[in-house]
């Protein structure tokens, strides 16, 4: 069964579920890909493990563990988020620098940084699993499902310069 819990955040209400003592989502209210349904409010391990991770994170500081989390999609999408939980904290890499390391892994030539930037996008932890550290090649904040306002807040929040970074032309992923 699939639990979830509100989380109200500095900086928008928090959707978090959990399944099996494992985090299976976060998502702000009114994000890109807000769940249309989901399981029943409840208790879960991992949503009080979730709620005290992102305690710590919203006081400006690096949490020291991670929930246990439990992430489903494509094989594709899981090898970027997992090149996601190794971005560290402050610190932001482009798409297409994700890109090529998922390739290098891979064995491969080039992968394209728009497929990978369809995975990031798709995270079903954001914030924890931090795909608001990725930007576009050149300094834009595209591609935040919370949308780019929350992206900026959350890379200050980590002590990154913000004002390096230009807001994403009309027609891209904001």
């Amino acid at each position: 069964m699939i639990y979830t819990a509100d989380y109200d955040s500095p900086i928008g209400n928090i959707l978090l579920a959990a399944e099996d003592g494992a985090l299976c989502g976060l998502w702000f209210y009114g994000g890109k890909y807000f769940p249309a349904l989901l399981g029943t409010a409840g208790e879960d391990k991992a949503l009080s493990d979730a709620r005290c991770w992102l305690d710590i994170y919203f006081t400006g500081r690096e949490p020291d563990f991670m929930p246990l989390l439990r992430l489903s999609g494509s094989p594709f999408q899981t090898a970027v988020w997992e090149l996601l939980r190794q971005i560290p904290y402050g610190e932001t890499v482009t798409y297409g620098g994700l890109a090529a390391r998922l390739a290098e892994k891979r064995g491969l030539k080039r992968i394209s940084a728009q497929a990978v930037g369809g995975a990031v996008g798709h995270n079903p932890v954001s914030i924890i699993v931090p795909c608001h550290r990725v930007m576009g090649a050149n300094g834009s904040l595209t591609g935040y499902a919370g949308g780019v306002e929350k992206k900026r807040r959350l890379l200050a929040m980590e002590g990154i310069n913000t004002g390096k970074f230009t807001l994403p032309l009309r027609g891209t992923a904001l």
